[in-house]
C-alpha cells in the first residue's frame, strides 16, 4: 500500500513540473513572438513611413496602414495572451503559498513539540541513566541507536523547515515579478489599444475619401494590375527565351565535345545532358541536377534577398480590403526594404539573364539548376551575364520609387516556367 502511494505521489509530482515547465515554455514562446511582431512594426514605421503623408496617394497610405494596424493588432492579441498566462501563474502561486504557510505552520507545531520534549530530557545525566537502564548490552545499543536517529530527525526537520522557508520567500518572490511583468503588459498592452484607435480613425479617414470617388481608385487599381501583368508577361518570355537559349547552348557544347571525341553526336548529347520530356524545361547536366537537387533540399531555409525588409505584397490572388469588386494578383512577392539596400543571391547559381523593363527597372535572372530566382527593380547590377554566383553574394542595388518614396524589391521564384511561392522557400518569409 505504501509502495501505491508512494508512486501516486511521483506521478503527480510529475505532472506538476511538466505543467510548469509547459507554461514556461509557453512564456517564452510567446514573448518571442511579441518581440517579432515588436521589431515588425519598427520596420513598418522605417520602411512605409519614412515619407509624409502628403507625399504619397491615397492608396498607398491605406495600404500602409493597413500594415500598421493588423501588426498592432497582433500584438494586442499576443500580449494578452500573455498577460492571461501571467494571471493564471499568480493564481497558482497564490494556491501555493497558502498551501506552503500551511504545511510550515503544522511543521513548526511539530518541531516546537519536539524541541520542547528533548528539552526536559536534554541533560547529560537523564541520557546516562537512560542508558545504564538497560537490561542488556543490546538494548543499551539499541538505545544509542534511537539518540542518534532522534538527534538526526531533528536536524532533517529543522532544515526541512528552513527548505519550505526559503520556497516560500522565493516564491513571493516570484509573485511580485509576475505581477510587475502583468502590469508592464496591460501598460503596453492600454498604449497600443490607444495607438491603433487613433491608425482605425485615420483608416476610416481615408477609406472616406476612397469611397467618395470608388470608380477613380478602382480603376487606378486595375491599371496598376496591368502594368504588374505586362511586366510578368514579359518576364516569363525572357524566361523561356532564356531556357531555350540555354538548351540551344547545352546541345551545340555536347555536339562540340562529341566531334572532337570522335563519337556520335547523340550519344555524346545523351552523356552530357538530360534531355527534357517539354521543351520548355532546361535540359539539365548532371551537375545542373545536383544543383537544383540541394537548392530543393533548402526549402523553407533559403536566407532573404535583402538584409533587411519586410513583404508588403504576398504571392497569389487577393480580394482588396476596400473594394470587394476588384482582386490583384502578384506572381512574386512585394519586399519594402531600407535605401540603397544591396540585393543578394537566395542560393548559388549562375547568371542566366540581365534585361531592363520599363516599370521594373533592371531585372537579374540567376539560375539554380531547373530552379530560376528573379530581381526586379534594381536601381545598380554589379553582376553579369554568364557569372557564378554564392549565396548571398551581392548583385546589385533595390530602386526607389520617387513618387511613393518607398524602396522596393519585387521577387520570383520559377522552376522552369512554374511560378512558385517564395514564402514556401525563403526562411520566415
Amino acid at each position: 500500500m505504501k509502495k501505491i502511494r508512494r508512486f501516486v505521489f511521483f506521478i503527480i509530482c510529475l505532472m506538476a513540473g511538466s505543467s510548469v515547465f509547459a507554461q514556461v515554455d509557453k512564456q517564452k514562446e510567446l514573448e518571442e513572438k511579441r518581440q517579432a511582431i515588436l521589431e515588425e512594426i519598427k520596420q513598418i514605421n522605417s520602411l512605409l513611413f519614412k515619407t509624409k503623408k502628403e507625399e504619397k496617394s491615397v492608396l498607398s497610405q491605406v495600404e500602409d496602414l493597413n500594415q500598421r494596424i493588423a501588426a498592432s493588432e497582433n500584438l494586442i492579441r499576443i500580449t494578452n495572451q500573455q498577460a492571461n498566462l501571467l494571471s493564471r501563474n499568480i493564481n497558482d502561486n497564490i494556491s501555493k503559498i497558502t498551501k506552503l504557510r500551511e504545511e510550515l505552520k503544522v511543521m513548526k507545531a511539530d518541531y516546537g513539540a519536539m524541541i520542547q520534549k528533548s528539552y526536559k530530557s536534554k541533560n547529560q545525566q537523564s541520557r546516562i541513566m537512560f542508558l545504564l537502564s538497560s537490561e542488556n548490552f543490546l538494548q543499551a545499543y539499541k538505545r544509542v541507536q534511537y539518540m542518534k536517529q532522534y538527534a538526526k530527525f531533528r536536524k532533517k526537520q529543522g532544515e526541512g523547515i528552513k527548505i519550505k522557508t526559503e520556497e516560500l520567500q522565493q516564491l513571493n518572490l516570484d509573485l511580485i515579478s509576475q505581477k510587475k511583468t502583468k502590469q508592464k503588459l496591460i501598460t503596453e498592452n492600454e498604449l497600443a489599444k490607444s495607438k491603433l484607435t487613433q491608425e482605425r480613425k485615420d483608416q476610416e479617414a481615408l477609406v472616406a475619401t476612397l469611397k467618395k470617388d470608388e470608380g477613380k481608385f478602382a480603376s487606378q487599381i486595375r491599371s496598376k494590375q496591368k502594368e504588374a501583368d505586362a511586366i510578368d508577361r514579359q518576364i516569363d518570355a525572357l524566361i523561356k527565351a532564356a531556357i531555350e537559349e540555354a538548351n540551344r547552348l547545352a546541345r551545340e557544347k555536347a555536339a562540340a565535345e562529341a566531334k572532337a571525341n570522335n563519337t556520335s553526336t547523340t550519344a555524346s548529347t545523351k552523356n552530357v545532358i538530360t534531355t527534357p520530356a517539354k521543351t520548355e524545361e532546361f535540359a539539365l547536366t548532371a551537375e545542373d541536377r545536383a544543383l537544383a537537387a540541394s537548392f530543393t533540399n533548402n526549402k523553407g531555409k533559403l536566407p532573404w534577398p535583402v538584409e533587411k525588409g519586410m513583404v508588403v505584397k504576398s504571392f497569389g490572388t487577393h480580394q482588396h480590403p476596400q473594394f470587394p469588386n476588384v482582386t490583384t494578383n502578384n506572381s512574386g512577392v512585394e519586399i519594402a526594404t531600407s535605401d540603397n539596400a544591396t540585393v543578394r543571391s537566395i542560393f548559388e547559381g549562375q547568371v542566366l539573364s540581365i534585361q531592363v523593363i520599363k516599370g521594373a527597372n533592371k531585372v537579374v535572372f540567376i539560375q539554380h539548376g531547373d530552379y530560376i530566382s528573379v530581381y526586379s527593380n534594381l536601381a545598380t547590377v554589379s553582376v553579369k551575364k554568364g557569372d557564378k554566383v554564392s549565396t548571398k553574394q551581392t548583385i546589385g542595388t533595390v530602386a526607389m520609387s520617387p513618387t511613393e518614396g518607398k524602396t522596393l524589391l519585387k521577387f520570383y521564384i520559377y522552376q522552369n516556367k512554374t511560378k512558385i511561392n517564395p514564402a514556401d522557400w525563403i526562411y520566415r518569409m
